[in-house]
């Protein structure tokens, strides 16, 4: 039973790879090794699964109708193993989760350290990317995102906190080119931007009853580095405009210092995803409420104040 087990496992990965040597990469198997375990699993069917040509593989009628079974039965697997561990109160196994590399490292990553050193059964998997995951075929329990989510089909959504902009200026750089008293005033500042591939971000403002108001200062510097924006700030190259978190350790030893406070800055919504599923791994939900917790704290300029995240959990169409 093990052995057939193990035959389908290898057949599921080799299908949503698209070749045997990305899953054998994948499954840390030498891609011989995938190739005759799929051997072994076609003469034990009695049924030809793959088309094979010197550059592709494509399934056959009888694989794709196996392959469709097989993914109905690795589901039922899962949510039986589930189900037992959330009758459990110690938490183990493995826990994989994906979040953007500046953000993850500074804001999610320390709560989840703590949570793993809490329970010390639990194995931690963090992967750091800013590109978008496939949370079923790659593997992973959740993911951490920001801003818009668009659309995530079959995943369950979860809001753990507001990440707040602010503009910021070192005190040298207003000594020297004064201090914007409106948002207008920052057209006649220099300011150093984000770009990312190509595009450079405009800067947003909140309006009450009006559409966001959108500010493009003038710039001869841009980053697709958010770190380095600020650190470029500091040296005194110009105005930025980025998260709460990020500038608070730089504002609190007063490199840096925070323009507009008295009023209302623009927020985007950090959230968690996670493939839907009838019962939640007891590992996964204690993290997420971990996340929920700790993060409004680690997303604020001021940890001591702001105002608790909507934490509801609904499905993403």
């Amino acid at each position: 039973m093990n052995d057939r087990l193990n035959g389908v496992s290898v057949f599921v990965e080799a299908v949503e790879s698209d070749s045997f040597s990305t899953a054998a990469q994948r499954l840390n198997l030498s891609r011989s090794a995938v190739a005759k375990t799929i051997g072994r699993l076609e003469e034990r069917l009695g049924a030809r699964l793959f088309h094979r040509t010197t550059r592709s593989q494509t399934l056959t009628e009888d694989g794709q109708a196996f392959y469709e079974r097989c993914l109905r039965a690795l589901e039922e697997l899962r949510a039986g193993e589930a189900m037992l561990e959330s009758g459990r109160k110690e938490v183990a196994g493995r826990l994989r989760v994906s979040m953007p590399v500046l953000f993850g490292r500074r804001c999610a990553a320390p709560i989840l350290l703590k949570f793993a050193q809490d329970h010390p059964k639990l194995e931690l998997d963090l992967n750091f990317t800013d590109s978008r995951v496939d949370l079923v075929n790659d593997g992973f329990d959740l993911a951490i995102r920001n801003g818009p989510l668009g659309e995530w089909p079959g995943l369950m959504v979860r809001r753990l906190a507001h990440q707040r902009m602010t503009v910021c200026a070192s005190p040298g750089y207003l000594q020297v080119h004064g201090v914007p008293k409106t948002r207008e005033d920052l057209l006649d500042h220099t300011a150093i931007l984000y770009a990312r591939s190509g595009r450079v971000r405009s800067w947003l403002f909140p309006v009450e009853g009006a559409p966001d108001l959108e500010i493009m200062p003038r710039s001869r510097m841009r980053f697709d580095d958010l770190e380095m924006i600020a650190d470029a700030a500091v040296q005194g190259l110009g105005l930025v405009w980025l998260p709460c978190w990020l500038v608070r350790d730089r504002v609190r030893d007063g490199s840096l210092v925070c323009l507009f406070q008295n009023e209302s800055r623009l927020s985007f919504d950090c959230y968690a995803v996670w493939p839907q599923t009838p019962h939640l791994p007891l590992r996964v939900r204690l993290a997420l409420d971990a996340l929920a917790e700790g993060l409004p704290a680690a997303t604020r300029l001021d940890e001591a104040g702001g105002q608790p995240s909507d934490v509801c959990a609904t499905p993403f169409p």
